[in-house]
């Protein structure tokens, strides 16, 4: 595969204003990388790019943490030797955390994380995501240690909140990482891959607490608490080493640094992918956005036509969370219902843990051949007649309580279709929907709503099931159905089709206000 070779002199490849003629050069230059990126198959960015592939593989490895340091808390509560710690002698001889620090240690993770994604977005647009991402590193670091020390329930509380906001920042920082080092072709893979690593981190979490089920004496939580510190070692070297993202140097006019990270991501030779060329298309997609009016705050994700690109963002990932309302994270609950002992019914949740790894891992082949638009949407058409049927069971489930391994049965179905469809697809979508110059902060939204939708989850989600208050159980399927019922409206009217498309594309379409549903005709006119 070959393309006509263009090479503009760099004065006219680093001028973003000038004479006609250095524009014209810079433009020539910047329509033939385009065409380069769009025509390029993924067996030849697999080939050309396997540095970029590398880099950002090593990067996404910090949303591991993110994941592992979500579940790792939660499920102390289930541990005599943490509540004996840090809980209260009930009257029956036992210990108990209280329920009033159960909720806020919680809740705090879910804020912890907030405010870390929020950071991220300022942070990361001053100082990079290499070094935001470092010191994120060297600061989970350290807080790792208060947790691993904490003397009563209060600090755990608040090693906790200041422990998950470097997690926020991974769980923000790692996707953008990836769709700012990734070619065109392999942005879905790679932006999927770090769903990949939340999944994992599930699993090593299920795995760690499983075997320290056991253990009798402080090391049950100590010992979770300190493996955090085992990726320390090879993260941060491999951060440090990193390149910078080159979208993020042309946007700070450090064009000698783009070009030079340009060829350190890519190993394709220059009659295939000029990286001047690349250059210049970077610079051309900046500069139109700036000349848009898009500069890069958080209120611009709110103007003209970027609300619709937040909205998208917002809806697609941080909603996604909704079709599993109230079940999604209490399917341990309902295997102890179904008869499972507790070790068994956490044996469980470790293997929908897996299902959800194979499931992410499938959807790389289902990308190649359909878009993301339609994994999402059949991903949801598919998951509202399990949830439904979960439901309608249970209203039978007196008369017959074997019909309970029937709803963990469908559960299990349900997850494995959430991990094929609507668990790793947001990913990408969120982040290449928004603007370049808004691509950071566009992501940060949509990661933060699925935080306050978690919130909100963790409040709701007792009142719904526990038998003192609705004592919903199986039941507590019909809002989640509804709400996937909701979903795939919007995914229909609202959620376009982007797989595949260039920046300066997705530009365009946005600008002129392209229905969602013709968005993949459109683009044909464009690249």
């Amino acid at each position: 595969m070959s393309f006509e070779k263009v090479e503009p002199s760099q004065a006219q490849i680093e001028a973003c204003s000038g004479s006609a003629k250095s524009r014209s050069a810079r433009d020539v230059a910047a329509d033939e990388a385009q065409q380069v990126e769009v025509n390029l198959t993924v067996r030849d960015a697999l080939r050309y790019y396997k540095k970029a592939i590398a880099w950002s593989l090593a990067m996404s490895m910090s949303t591991v943490m993110e994941s592992y340091d979500l579940l790792l808390i939660n499920s102390f509560f289930a541990f005599p030797v943490f509540n004996q710690r840090y809980g209260e002698l009930l009257p029956d001889g036992s210990y108990q955390v209280p329920a009033q620090w159960q909720v806020a240690l919680t809740v705090v993770v879910n804020i912890g994380m907030i405010i870390g994604v929020f950071l991220n977005g300022y942070v990361a647009d001053r100082f990079g995501l290499r070094w935001t991402m470092l010191g994120s590193h060297m600061t989970l670091a350290a807080t790792v240690f208060i947790n691993f020390f904490a003397p009563s329930v209060e600090v755990l509380t608040v090693g906790t909140l200041l422990l998950s906001i470097p997690c926020g920042i991974f769980a923000a920082a790692t996707p953008s990482y990836a769709a700012s080092v990734a070619p065109l072709k392999l942005t879905g893979y790679l932006t999927v891959y770090v769903n990949l690593c939340w999944v994992m981190g599930k699993m090593i979490a299920f795995g760690v607490l499983r075997g320290m089920l056991n253990r009798t004496d402080e090391w049950a939580y100590r010992i979770p608490f300190a493996l955090q510190w085992m990726w320390i070692p090879f993260l941060i070297p491999a951060t440090y080493f990193a390149p910078e993202s080159p979208w993020w140097l042309v946007k700070r006019g450090r064009f000698d640094e783009a070009e030079k990270n340009i060829r350190r991501l890519c190993s394709a030779p220059e009659t295939v992918i000029n990286p001047k060329n690349h250059l210049a298309m970077m610079m051309r997609t900046v500069q139109t956005e700036r000349d848009m009016n898009i500069h890069g705050s958080f209120l611009e994700c709110f103007k003209g036509e970027n609300l619709r690109r937040t909205e998208i963002a917002v809806v697609s990932w941080g909603c996604q969370i909704l079709p599993g309302f109230a079940i999604q994270n209490y399917i341990t609950y309902f295997f102890t219902l179904a008869g499972l002992s507790p070790t068994d019914a956490f044996n469980m949740s470790l293997g929908n843990a897996g299902l959800a790894f194979v499931g992410t891992v499938l959807s790389w082949l289902m990308m190649t051949k359909f878009g993301w638009r339609t994994l999402y949407l059949g991903g949801l058409v598919v998951m509202f007649p399990l949830m439904s049927l979960v439901g309608f069971l249970d209203l039978a489930v007196d008369a017959n309580p074997n019909i309970r391994w029937g709803q963990c049965a469908l559960l299990l179905a349900w997850f494995f279709c959430y991990g094929i469809s609507i668990g790793p697809t947001p990913y990408g979508i969120a982040a290449s929907v928004g603007a370049a110059n808004l691509r950071v902060k566009t992501i940060s939204l949509g990661r933060n709503m699925y935080y306050v939708l978690s919130i909100i989850n963790v409040v709701v989600s007792p009142y719904l099931l526990n038998p003192g208050e609705a004592n919903l159980q199986g039941k507590a399927a019909f809002p989640a159905a509804a709400l996937t019922a909701c979903m795939i409206v919007w995914t229909y009217f609202r959620l376009p089709e982007i797989k595949g498309m260039t920046a300066d594309t997705l530009d365009q379409l946005f600008h002129t206000k392209v229905s969602a549903r013709k968005f993949a005709q459109a683009a044909k006119d464009y690249q």
